[in-house]
Protein backbone atom coordinates (compact mmCIF):
# COMPACT_ATOMS: atom_id res chain seq x y z
CA UNK A 1 0.00 0.00 0.00
CA UNK A 2 2.88 2.04 0.70
CA UNK A 3 4.31 1.48 -2.45
CA UNK A 4 1.49 1.84 -4.40
CA UNK A 5 0.92 5.73 -2.76
CA UNK A 6 4.75 6.41 -3.54
CA UNK A 7 4.57 5.71 -7.11
CA UNK A 8 1.44 7.62 -7.48
CA UNK A 9 3.39 10.44 -5.73
CA UNK A 10 5.77 10.39 -8.16
CA UNK A 11 4.17 10.12 -11.42
CA UNK A 12 2.27 13.24 -10.00
CA UNK A 13 5.51 14.76 -10.46
CA UNK A 14 6.92 13.65 -13.04
CA UNK A 15 3.68 14.90 -15.42
CA UNK A 16 3.91 18.16 -13.04
CA UNK A 17 7.64 18.97 -14.05
CA UNK A 18 6.73 17.81 -17.94
CA UNK A 19 3.70 20.42 -18.06
CA UNK A 20 6.24 22.80 -16.52
CA UNK A 21 9.03 22.50 -19.18
CA UNK A 22 6.83 22.27 -22.51
CA UNK A 23 5.32 25.81 -21.03
CA UNK A 24 8.61 26.96 -20.46
CA UNK A 25 10.15 26.16 -23.83
CA UNK A 26 7.19 28.01 -25.71
CA UNK A 27 7.57 31.06 -23.75
CA UNK A 28 10.95 31.22 -24.75
CA UNK A 29 10.20 30.37 -28.53
CA UNK A 30 7.59 32.99 -29.09
CA UNK A 31 10.16 35.44 -27.27
CA UNK A 32 13.18 34.57 -29.70
CA UNK A 33 10.62 34.67 -32.47
CA UNK A 34 9.60 38.17 -32.17
CA UNK A 35 12.76 39.53 -31.11
CA UNK A 36 13.93 38.05 -34.95
CA UNK A 37 10.56 39.49 -36.24
CA UNK A 38 11.40 43.37 -34.62
CA UNK A 39 15.11 43.38 -35.88
CA UNK A 40 13.96 42.00 -39.26
CA UNK A 41 11.41 44.90 -39.43
CA UNK A 42 14.14 47.35 -38.28
CA UNK A 43 16.59 46.47 -40.59
CA UNK A 44 14.46 47.78 -43.34
CA UNK A 45 13.23 51.29 -41.36
CA UNK A 46 14.80 53.70 -43.73
CA UNK A 47 12.68 53.90 -46.16
CA UNK A 48 11.73 57.40 -48.51
CA UNK A 49 7.30 58.43 -49.32
CA UNK A 50 7.69 60.47 -52.26
CA UNK A 51 4.41 62.97 -52.32
CA UNK A 52 3.47 64.00 -55.48
CA UNK A 53 2.54 67.71 -55.33
CA UNK A 54 -0.14 68.34 -54.13
CA UNK A 55 -2.52 69.32 -56.77
CA UNK A 56 -3.64 73.16 -56.77
CA UNK A 57 -7.88 73.61 -55.72
CA UNK A 58 -9.66 75.45 -58.12
CA UNK A 59 -7.55 77.43 -60.11
CA UNK A 60 -7.88 80.76 -60.42
CA UNK A 61 -5.95 83.14 -62.87
CA UNK A 62 -4.54 86.12 -62.09
CA UNK A 63 -4.89 87.83 -65.61
CA UNK A 64 -5.44 91.28 -65.15
CA UNK A 65 -5.38 90.93 -61.35
CA UNK A 66 -4.54 93.94 -59.55
CA UNK A 67 -3.72 93.36 -55.73
CA UNK A 68 -2.69 96.70 -54.12
CA UNK A 69 -0.06 97.62 -51.80
CA UNK A 70 2.20 95.16 -53.44
CA UNK A 71 3.97 97.30 -56.26
CA UNK A 72 7.46 97.06 -54.56
CA UNK A 73 8.47 93.67 -54.54
CA UNK A 74 12.16 93.20 -53.16
CA UNK A 75 13.92 90.47 -52.21
CA UNK A 76 11.82 88.31 -49.01
CA UNK A 77 12.80 90.23 -46.38
CA UNK A 78 13.31 87.60 -43.27
CA UNK A 79 11.56 90.52 -40.70
CA UNK A 80 8.46 90.47 -42.87
CA UNK A 81 8.11 86.89 -43.76
CA UNK A 82 8.21 85.79 -39.86
CA UNK A 83 6.87 87.29 -36.81
CA UNK A 84 9.90 87.03 -33.86
CA UNK A 85 9.36 85.51 -30.67
CA UNK A 86 10.87 85.83 -27.78
CA UNK A 87 8.87 88.75 -26.85
CA UNK A 88 9.92 91.15 -29.14
CA UNK A 89 12.83 93.96 -28.68
CA UNK A 90 12.06 95.56 -31.80
CA UNK A 91 15.24 94.14 -33.68
CA UNK A 92 12.28 93.49 -36.05
CA UNK A 93 9.16 94.17 -34.31
CA UNK A 94 7.40 90.81 -35.58
CA UNK A 95 7.26 87.27 -33.94
CA UNK A 96 8.25 83.49 -33.99
CA UNK A 97 6.05 81.86 -32.09
CA UNK A 98 7.92 79.31 -29.35
CA UNK A 99 6.90 76.11 -28.36
CA UNK A 100 4.03 74.29 -31.01
CA UNK A 101 4.86 71.00 -32.42
CA UNK A 102 7.07 70.71 -34.96
CA UNK A 103 5.84 68.67 -38.54
CA UNK A 104 8.36 67.01 -40.83
CA UNK A 105 8.46 69.22 -43.85
CA UNK A 106 5.82 67.84 -46.78
CA UNK A 107 3.32 66.37 -43.85
CA UNK A 108 0.07 67.33 -45.06
CA UNK A 109 -2.81 66.73 -42.04
CA UNK A 110 -5.95 67.41 -43.76
CA UNK A 111 -9.15 66.52 -43.52
CA UNK A 112 -10.04 67.41 -47.08
CA UNK A 113 -8.05 66.80 -50.00
CA UNK A 114 -8.21 70.74 -50.96
CA UNK A 115 -5.13 72.47 -50.28
CA UNK A 116 -3.26 75.51 -51.11
CA UNK A 117 0.74 74.87 -50.60
CA UNK A 118 2.97 77.43 -50.32
CA UNK A 119 6.96 76.13 -50.61
CA UNK A 120 5.95 72.02 -49.46
CA UNK A 121 8.90 69.72 -50.14
CA UNK A 122 8.02 66.95 -51.58
CA UNK A 123 9.14 64.04 -49.60
CA UNK A 124 9.36 62.91 -46.23
CA UNK A 125 11.95 60.68 -44.42
CA UNK A 126 11.64 58.31 -41.70
CA UNK A 127 14.67 56.99 -39.90
CA UNK A 128 15.78 54.05 -37.40
CA UNK A 129 17.61 54.25 -34.49
CA UNK A 130 18.37 50.83 -32.55
CA UNK A 131 15.09 49.85 -33.89
CA UNK A 132 13.01 53.02 -32.98
CA UNK A 133 11.62 55.56 -35.51
CA UNK A 134 12.38 58.57 -34.79
CA UNK A 135 9.28 60.86 -34.68
CA UNK A 136 7.69 63.04 -37.52
CA UNK A 137 6.84 65.97 -35.24
CA UNK A 138 9.44 67.54 -32.29
CA UNK A 139 9.36 70.07 -29.86
CA UNK A 140 10.93 73.07 -31.49
CA UNK A 141 12.23 76.40 -29.82
CA UNK A 142 10.10 78.81 -32.84
CA UNK A 143 7.65 78.56 -35.35
CA UNK A 144 7.52 81.06 -38.17
CA UNK A 145 3.50 80.73 -38.13
CA UNK A 146 3.00 82.87 -41.62
CA UNK A 147 4.96 80.29 -43.28
CA UNK A 148 2.04 77.44 -44.46
CA UNK A 149 -0.78 76.75 -46.18
CA UNK A 150 -4.53 77.60 -46.60
CA UNK A 151 -6.53 74.10 -45.95
CA UNK A 152 -9.96 73.20 -46.22
CA UNK A 153 -11.51 72.57 -42.66
CA UNK A 154 -15.37 71.09 -42.18
CA UNK A 155 -15.18 71.77 -38.77
CA UNK A 156 -15.36 75.89 -39.33
CA UNK A 157 -16.85 78.13 -39.27
CA UNK A 158 -16.31 79.39 -35.59
CA UNK A 159 -19.65 81.19 -35.99
CA UNK A 160 -22.23 82.33 -38.54
CA UNK A 161 -23.85 85.53 -39.72
CA UNK A 162 -26.71 83.98 -37.83
CA UNK A 163 -24.71 83.11 -34.39
CA UNK A 164 -23.23 86.36 -33.64
CA UNK A 165 -25.24 89.88 -33.58
CA UNK A 166 -21.68 92.27 -34.37
CA UNK A 167 -21.02 91.77 -37.90
CA UNK A 168 -22.50 94.76 -39.92
CA UNK A 169 -23.95 94.70 -42.76
CA UNK A 170 -20.83 95.19 -45.16
CA UNK A 171 -19.46 91.94 -44.17
CA UNK A 172 -22.31 90.30 -43.74
CA UNK A 173 -21.69 88.27 -46.97
CA UNK A 174 -24.16 84.91 -46.56
CA UNK A 175 -27.35 87.23 -44.89
CA UNK A 176 -26.64 89.78 -48.19
CA UNK A 177 -27.22 86.34 -50.44
CA UNK A 178 -23.74 85.22 -51.28
CA UNK A 179 -24.65 81.23 -51.82
CA UNK A 180 -21.05 80.06 -52.14
CA UNK A 181 -20.08 79.26 -48.47
CA UNK A 182 -16.52 77.60 -48.82
CA UNK A 183 -14.80 80.75 -47.95
CA UNK A 184 -15.32 80.60 -44.48
CA UNK A 185 -13.49 77.32 -44.14
CA UNK A 186 -10.25 77.47 -44.69
CA UNK A 187 -8.01 77.51 -41.95
CA UNK A 188 -4.77 78.87 -42.02
CA UNK A 189 -1.87 75.80 -41.29
CA UNK A 190 1.61 76.54 -39.92
CA UNK A 191 4.18 74.40 -42.04
CA UNK A 192 6.70 73.58 -39.43
CA UNK A 193 4.88 73.40 -36.67
CA UNK A 194 1.13 72.49 -34.94
CA UNK A 195 -0.17 75.83 -33.51
CA UNK A 196 -2.90 75.60 -31.07
CA UNK A 197 -6.62 76.62 -32.37
CA UNK A 198 -8.02 79.32 -30.84
CA UNK A 199 -9.89 79.07 -28.08
CA UNK A 200 -12.70 81.52 -26.97
CA UNK A 201 -12.84 81.02 -23.28
CA UNK A 202 -8.85 80.92 -23.10
CA UNK A 203 -8.81 84.07 -24.77
CA UNK A 204 -11.57 85.54 -22.40
CA UNK A 205 -9.34 84.57 -19.57
CA UNK A 206 -6.47 86.29 -21.43
CA UNK A 207 -7.75 89.58 -21.15
CA UNK A 208 -10.21 89.11 -18.26
CA UNK A 209 -10.03 92.71 -16.49
CA UNK A 210 -8.74 94.19 -18.97
CA UNK A 211 -8.80 96.40 -22.22
CA UNK A 212 -8.41 95.06 -26.13
CA UNK A 213 -8.22 98.10 -28.17
CA UNK A 214 -8.38 98.38 -32.18
CA UNK A 215 -7.02 101.35 -33.39
CA UNK A 216 -7.10 101.79 -37.18
CA UNK A 217 -9.23 101.96 -40.56
CA UNK A 218 -12.24 100.29 -41.31
CA UNK A 219 -10.12 96.79 -42.00
CA UNK A 220 -9.12 97.16 -38.59
CA UNK A 221 -12.97 97.22 -38.09
CA UNK A 222 -13.44 94.45 -40.19
CA UNK A 223 -11.17 92.54 -37.70
CA UNK A 224 -12.50 93.72 -34.59
CA UNK A 225 -15.81 92.87 -35.74
CA UNK A 226 -14.15 89.24 -35.81
CA UNK A 227 -12.45 89.25 -32.50
CA UNK A 228 -16.20 90.31 -31.29
CA UNK A 229 -18.19 87.23 -33.55
CA UNK A 230 -14.89 84.80 -31.97
CA UNK A 231 -15.20 85.78 -28.14
CA UNK A 232 -19.22 85.96 -28.38
CA UNK A 233 -19.02 82.07 -28.68
CA UNK A 234 -17.78 81.22 -25.30
CA UNK A 235 -20.11 83.33 -23.61
CA UNK A 236 -23.36 81.90 -21.94
CA UNK A 237 -25.47 84.98 -21.59
CA UNK A 238 -25.50 87.18 -24.66
CA UNK A 239 -27.06 89.31 -22.46
CA UNK A 240 -23.87 89.73 -20.44
CA UNK A 241 -22.06 91.51 -23.64
CA UNK A 242 -23.34 94.73 -24.69
CA UNK A 243 -21.77 98.28 -26.34
CA UNK A 244 -21.25 100.79 -23.27
CA UNK A 245 -23.30 104.05 -24.87
CA UNK A 246 -25.85 101.27 -26.22
CA UNK A 247 -24.55 102.07 -30.01
CA UNK A 248 -25.38 99.74 -32.71
CA UNK A 249 -22.66 98.93 -35.37
CA UNK A 250 -22.38 101.01 -38.24
CA UNK A 251 -20.41 102.80 -40.84
CA UNK A 252 -21.44 105.85 -39.59
CA UNK A 253 -19.93 105.87 -36.27
CA UNK A 254 -16.51 104.95 -35.40
CA UNK A 255 -16.11 104.40 -32.02
CA UNK A 256 -17.42 101.31 -29.79
CA UNK A 257 -16.57 99.45 -26.77
CA UNK A 258 -18.30 96.22 -25.72
CA UNK A 259 -18.03 95.22 -22.30
CA UNK A 260 -17.84 91.44 -21.67
CA UNK A 261 -19.60 91.36 -18.01
CA UNK A 262 -18.35 88.21 -16.64
CA UNK A 263 -15.08 88.15 -17.99
CA UNK A 264 -15.09 92.50 -16.71
CA UNK A 265 -13.21 93.47 -20.05
CA UNK A 266 -14.02 95.44 -23.07
CA UNK A 267 -13.31 94.80 -26.44
CA UNK A 268 -12.91 98.65 -27.68
CA UNK A 269 -12.33 100.24 -31.65
CA UNK A 270 -11.59 103.73 -32.43
CA UNK A 271 -11.56 104.81 -36.05
CA UNK A 272 -8.87 106.56 -37.46
CA UNK A 273 -7.84 106.60 -41.02
CA UNK A 274 -3.98 107.51 -41.06
CA UNK A 275 -3.38 107.15 -37.00
CA UNK A 276 -2.14 111.27 -37.60
CA UNK A 277 -4.54 113.80 -37.40
CA UNK A 278 -6.80 114.83 -40.41
CA UNK A 279 -7.93 118.44 -40.73
CA UNK A 280 -8.57 121.60 -42.76
CA UNK A 281 -6.11 124.48 -43.56
CA UNK A 282 -6.74 127.73 -45.55
CA UNK A 283 -4.26 126.84 -49.01
CA UNK A 284 -4.71 130.33 -50.83
CA UNK A 285 -7.79 131.43 -50.50
CA UNK A 286 -9.85 128.23 -49.78
CA UNK A 287 -10.08 125.80 -46.94
CA UNK A 288 -8.61 122.38 -48.09
CA UNK A 289 -8.35 118.66 -46.22
CA UNK A 290 -5.00 118.33 -45.23
CA UNK A 291 -3.41 115.27 -42.75
CA UNK A 292 -1.21 116.85 -40.01
CA UNK A 293 2.10 114.25 -40.15
CA UNK A 294 3.27 115.82 -37.30
CA UNK A 295 0.04 115.13 -35.07
CA UNK A 296 -1.61 112.16 -33.47
CA UNK A 297 -5.77 111.68 -34.20
CA UNK A 298 -7.54 113.40 -31.76
CA UNK A 299 -9.23 109.95 -30.31
CA UNK A 300 -5.49 109.24 -29.13
CA UNK A 301 -6.14 109.82 -25.53
CA UNK A 302 -8.75 107.23 -25.72
CA UNK A 303 -6.36 104.70 -26.37
CA UNK A 304 -3.75 104.98 -23.50
CA UNK A 305 -4.21 102.42 -20.43
CA UNK A 306 -5.23 99.95 -22.81
CA UNK A 307 -3.78 96.81 -21.82
CA UNK A 308 -3.43 95.31 -25.65
CA UNK A 309 -3.28 97.85 -28.34
CA UNK A 310 -3.40 96.93 -32.25
CA UNK A 311 -3.09 99.49 -34.62
CA UNK A 312 -2.75 99.24 -38.38
CA UNK A 313 -3.01 102.12 -41.25
CA UNK A 314 -2.38 101.41 -44.55
CA UNK A 315 -5.75 101.41 -46.87
CA UNK A 316 -6.69 105.14 -47.18
CA UNK A 317 -2.91 105.62 -48.17
CA UNK A 318 -3.48 104.59 -51.75
CA UNK A 319 -6.30 106.73 -52.44
CA UNK A 320 -6.17 109.73 -55.00
CA UNK A 321 -4.80 112.63 -52.26
CA UNK A 322 -2.64 110.86 -50.79
CA UNK A 323 -0.99 109.26 -53.70
CA UNK A 324 -0.52 112.26 -55.37
CA UNK A 325 -0.07 114.73 -51.97
CA UNK A 326 -0.84 118.10 -53.61
CA UNK A 327 -1.16 120.89 -51.20
CA UNK A 328 -2.41 117.77 -48.89
CA UNK A 329 0.08 116.85 -46.23
CA UNK A 330 1.13 119.59 -43.64
CA UNK A 331 3.58 120.05 -40.38
CA UNK A 332 2.63 122.72 -38.22
CA UNK A 333 2.29 125.85 -40.62
CA UNK A 334 3.88 124.35 -43.62
CA UNK A 335 1.34 122.95 -46.31
CA UNK A 336 3.81 121.05 -48.82
CA UNK A 337 3.11 122.13 -52.24
CA UNK A 338 3.96 118.43 -52.99
CA UNK A 339 5.39 115.58 -51.17
CA UNK A 340 5.65 111.56 -51.86
CA UNK A 341 3.68 109.50 -50.33
CA UNK A 342 6.16 107.27 -48.99
CA UNK A 343 7.63 110.09 -47.28
CA UNK A 344 4.72 111.06 -45.98
CA UNK A 345 3.60 107.72 -44.77
CA UNK A 346 6.71 107.23 -42.78
CA UNK A 347 6.66 110.61 -41.53
CA UNK A 348 3.40 109.83 -39.96
CA UNK A 349 4.57 106.57 -38.45
CA UNK A 350 7.47 108.11 -36.86
CA UNK A 351 4.76 110.87 -35.05
CA UNK A 352 2.74 107.63 -34.24
CA UNK A 353 5.86 106.08 -33.36
CA UNK A 354 6.50 108.97 -30.77
CA UNK A 355 3.43 108.77 -29.34
CA UNK A 356 3.44 104.83 -28.04
CA UNK A 357 7.09 105.67 -27.08
CA UNK A 358 5.95 108.59 -25.02
CA UNK A 359 2.25 107.15 -23.74
CA UNK A 360 2.76 103.23 -23.40
CA UNK A 361 4.18 101.15 -20.47
CA UNK A 362 5.46 98.03 -21.84
CA UNK A 363 5.37 96.37 -18.36
CA UNK A 364 1.40 97.43 -18.52
CA UNK A 365 0.84 96.86 -22.28
CA UNK A 366 1.49 94.83 -25.43
CA UNK A 367 1.36 96.73 -28.84
CA UNK A 368 0.63 95.32 -32.18
CA UNK A 369 0.63 96.82 -35.08
CA UNK A 370 -1.15 94.74 -38.23
CA UNK A 371 0.94 94.95 -41.69
CA UNK A 372 -1.27 95.71 -44.90
CA UNK A 373 -3.88 93.74 -46.18
CA UNK A 374 -4.51 93.39 -49.71
CA UNK A 375 -7.31 94.54 -52.13
CA UNK A 376 -8.19 92.51 -55.33
CA UNK A 377 -9.42 94.21 -58.25
CA UNK A 378 -10.05 93.36 -61.57
CA UNK A 379 -10.74 95.45 -64.78
CA UNK A 380 -10.41 98.82 -62.23
CA UNK A 381 -9.93 99.80 -58.84
CA UNK A 382 -12.47 100.58 -56.43
CA UNK A 383 -14.19 104.01 -58.10
CA UNK A 384 -13.83 102.93 -61.51
CA UNK A 385 -15.29 99.62 -62.48
CA UNK A 386 -12.80 97.50 -60.56
CA UNK A 387 -14.51 93.90 -59.44
CA UNK A 388 -14.05 90.40 -57.97
CA UNK A 389 -17.52 89.08 -58.45
CA UNK A 390 -16.01 86.21 -60.15
CA UNK A 391 -13.73 85.18 -57.14
CA UNK A 392 -15.16 82.29 -55.21
CA UNK A 393 -11.62 80.35 -55.48
CA UNK A 394 -8.22 80.62 -53.54
CA UNK A 395 -5.10 82.14 -55.82
CA UNK A 396 -3.25 78.53 -56.47
CA UNK A 397 0.21 77.68 -55.37
CA UNK A 398 1.94 78.80 -58.40
CA UNK A 399 0.81 82.44 -57.06
CA UNK A 400 3.64 84.08 -55.06
CA UNK A 401 2.77 86.82 -52.60
CA UNK A 402 4.77 89.87 -52.69
CA UNK A 403 5.73 92.21 -50.39
CA UNK A 404 4.04 95.98 -49.77
CA UNK A 405 6.30 99.15 -49.56
CA UNK A 406 4.13 100.23 -46.49
CA UNK A 407 5.02 96.96 -44.79
CA UNK A 408 9.27 97.73 -45.21
CA UNK A 409 8.19 101.27 -44.27
CA UNK A 410 6.98 99.74 -41.32
CA UNK A 411 9.64 97.63 -40.21
CA UNK A 412 11.86 100.20 -40.34
CA UNK A 413 10.13 102.47 -37.90
CA UNK A 414 9.21 99.81 -35.49
CA UNK A 415 13.29 99.05 -35.61
CA UNK A 416 13.72 102.64 -34.36
CA UNK A 417 11.40 102.66 -31.19
CA UNK A 418 11.86 101.22 -27.97
CA UNK A 419 8.49 100.00 -26.77
CA UNK A 420 8.73 96.86 -28.06
CA UNK A 421 6.01 96.28 -31.16
CA UNK A 422 5.07 93.08 -32.48
CA UNK A 423 4.38 92.70 -36.31
CA UNK A 424 0.89 90.33 -37.39
CA UNK A 425 2.67 89.66 -41.09
CA UNK A 426 -0.86 88.62 -42.80
CA UNK A 427 0.19 90.55 -46.13
CA UNK A 428 0.96 87.32 -47.47
CA UNK A 429 -1.06 84.42 -46.41
CA UNK A 430 -4.31 87.24 -47.23
CA UNK A 431 -2.89 87.41 -50.85
CA UNK A 432 -4.16 83.98 -51.93
CA UNK A 433 -7.76 84.63 -50.45
CA UNK A 434 -9.38 86.49 -53.63
CA UNK A 435 -12.40 84.85 -52.90
CA UNK A 436 -12.42 86.09 -49.17
CA UNK A 437 -14.10 89.62 -50.15
CA UNK A 438 -17.91 90.93 -50.10
CA UNK A 439 -17.93 91.60 -53.83
CA UNK A 440 -21.31 92.60 -54.60
CA UNK A 441 -22.65 90.88 -51.02
CA UNK A 442 -21.35 94.31 -49.05
CA UNK A 443 -25.09 95.18 -48.91
CA UNK A 444 -28.12 93.78 -49.09
CA UNK A 445 -29.97 93.43 -52.38
CA UNK A 446 -32.75 96.25 -52.07
CA UNK A 447 -29.51 98.77 -50.70
CA UNK A 448 -26.98 98.03 -54.02
CA UNK A 449 -26.64 100.62 -55.62
CA UNK A 450 -25.21 99.39 -58.62
CA UNK A 451 -23.20 96.01 -59.36
CA UNK A 452 -20.28 97.91 -60.52
CA UNK A 453 -19.23 99.16 -57.84
CA UNK A 454 -17.91 96.57 -55.52
CA UNK A 455 -15.83 96.15 -52.22
CA UNK A 456 -12.81 93.95 -53.19
CA UNK A 457 -11.14 95.56 -49.72
CA UNK A 458 -12.72 94.36 -46.94
CA UNK A 459 -13.62 90.56 -46.35
CA UNK A 460 -16.79 88.57 -45.18
CA UNK A 461 -17.10 87.43 -41.96
CA UNK A 462 -16.64 84.47 -40.95
CA UNK A 463 -13.74 84.55 -42.91
CA UNK A 464 -10.03 85.89 -43.63
CA UNK A 465 -9.58 88.32 -40.24
CA UNK A 466 -10.35 84.93 -37.89
CA UNK A 467 -7.17 84.00 -38.98
CA UNK A 468 -5.43 87.75 -38.19
CA UNK A 469 -6.84 87.03 -34.38
CA UNK A 470 -5.91 83.78 -34.15
CA UNK A 471 -2.20 85.08 -34.68
CA UNK A 472 -3.05 87.66 -32.35
CA UNK A 473 -4.45 84.65 -29.57
CA UNK A 474 -1.10 82.68 -30.07
CA UNK A 475 1.43 85.93 -28.92
CA UNK A 476 -1.01 86.23 -26.27
CA UNK A 477 -1.02 82.98 -25.30
CA UNK A 478 2.93 82.75 -25.39
CA UNK A 479 3.23 85.46 -23.20
CA UNK A 480 1.17 84.60 -20.70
Amino acid sequence: MERQRSFSIKSTSVFLALIITTISSAIVFFTFFSTSLIKSNSSNANFQIDLSPVASINETTTTNLHISDSSVSPQPNPILISTHFPPPENTSGSAKIPDFEHKTRGEVLVKEDKVVVTNLTSSVKLASNSGEEKKTKKRIKECDVTNGKWVYDNDLPLYTNASCPFIDEGFACQSNGRLDLDYMKWRWEPRDCDAPRFNATKMLEMIRGKRLVFVGDSINRNQWESMLCMLFQAVKDPKRVYETRNRRITKEKGNYSFRFVDYKCTVEFYVTHFLVREGKARVGKKRRETLRIDAMDRTSSRWKGANILVFNTAHWWSHYKTKSGINYYQEGDLIHPKLDVSTAFKKALQTWSSWVDKNVDPKRTRVFFRSAAPSHFRGGEWNSGGHCREANKLLNQTFKPSYSGKNIIVEEVLKQMKTPVTLLNVSGLSQYRIDAHPSIFGAKPENRRSQAVQDCSHWCLPGVPDTWNHFLYLHLLHKR
